[in-house]
Parts: C-alpha cells; sequence; structure tokens
C-alpha cells in the first residue's frame, strides 16, 4: 500500500483549512456587516470551529496508540491552515470593507 509523504498530507489540510476557513469568514464578515453582528462575536465563533475541526486529530494524537504519526501530520496541517485563514481573513475583509 502506498501513501503520500508527510509534506503532501500536511499541505493538503494546511490548504484545505485554509480555504474552508478563509472562505467562510470572509463571507460571514459579509453577512455580519449586513446583519449588525458583533465581529468579535464572529471571530470568537470561528476559533471555536477551528478547535473543533481539529479536535479528531487531536484526540487521536493524545489517546491513541503512540504510532499516530500521520493523525499527527494531519494535525499539524489543519492547525497551520486555521491559523493563517484566522490571521488573514480579517485583512481579507477589512479591505473588501467588511470590518
Amino acid at each position: 500500500m502506498y501513501t503520500l509523504p508527510d509534506e503532501y498530507t500536511r499541505t493538503q489540510m494546511a490548504v484545505g483549512a485554509l480555504v474552508l476557513f478563509g472562505v467562510l469568514r470572509v463571507v460571514c464578515a459579509a453577512m455580519g456587516a449586513q446583519y449588525n453582528w458583533r465581529l468579535s462575536v464572529v471571530t470568537r465563533c470561528f476559533i471555536g470551529a477551528a478547535v473543533l475541526f481539529c479536535l479528531p486529530q487531536l484526540a487521536d494524537v493524545l489517546f491513541s496508540s503512540p504510532m499516530s504519526h500521520k493523525a499527527f501530520v494531519e494535525l499539524q496541517g489543519k492547525a497551520v491552515g486555521c491559523a493563517l485563514a484566522l490571521f488573514c481573513a480579517p485583512i481579507v475583509s477589512h479591505k473588501l470593507g467588511y470590518e
């Protein structure tokens, strides 16, 4: 059985999380501007969603066998992607005039 190298898996997870949370954050900022939502609440909700998104791999790493290398690589990718999205999406939203 052939498995992908760690770099590819990590990159795929990071790009997936970046696109998912980046696009959703910008869309929610646009909706928040329209419905007068507080942006601090939107940001906290996305931080919670990012933690929930990474939770299965985190549980796998903590409670699974010590050889859960694949889960650790996926967790690294998801965490990096979520962090980048939660950092860059408010900048994009601000440039678009939603924040």
